[in-house]
């Protein structure tokens, strides 16, 4: 298994782990944000519609279809960048609280670093 290979397993496994959590209990999701959310607010749908992107991106990681991997992986440095420029912009606008911002943002440069080790070769392609 080379480093690319581990780089979008990791990535795959962050993803699962992030959008099952938004989508199969997206009130926790959306408290762990700092925001409020009752049980059938405009946060938890969000979080849901965020929940299920995520883990058909992580599935599509992880697929053994050669083309549907390489397909995620071009996708994804567009698709992390824009959740790390959105989470810093949420917090520098103070829509979310500072440090839920800084979480948000940390996980999704890390997941823009993790895209780009995996990508290298989709990329050239």
């Amino acid at each position: 298994m080379t480093g690319r290979d581990k780089a979008r397993i990791a990535l795959a496994g962050v993803r699962l782990l992030m959008g099952g959590t938004a989508l199969v209990g997206p009130q926790k999701f959306v408290r762990r944000l700092g925001t409020e959310a009752d049980a059938h607010g405009p946060a938890v749908h969000v979080s849901r519609m965020f929940g299920i992107r995520t883990v058909l991106i992580a599935l599509d990681l992880l697929s053994r279809d050669e083309a549907v991997r390489k397909h995620a992986l071009r996708v994804a440095l567009i698709v992390h960048a824009s959740d790390t420029i959105s989470a810093a912009a949420s917090g520098l606008s103070r829509q979310l609280p500072t440090r839920p911002a800084l979480l948000a943002t940390g996980v999704s440069a890390a997941n823009v670093v993790l895209a780009a080790i995996a990508s290298a070769d989709a990329r050239k392609g």
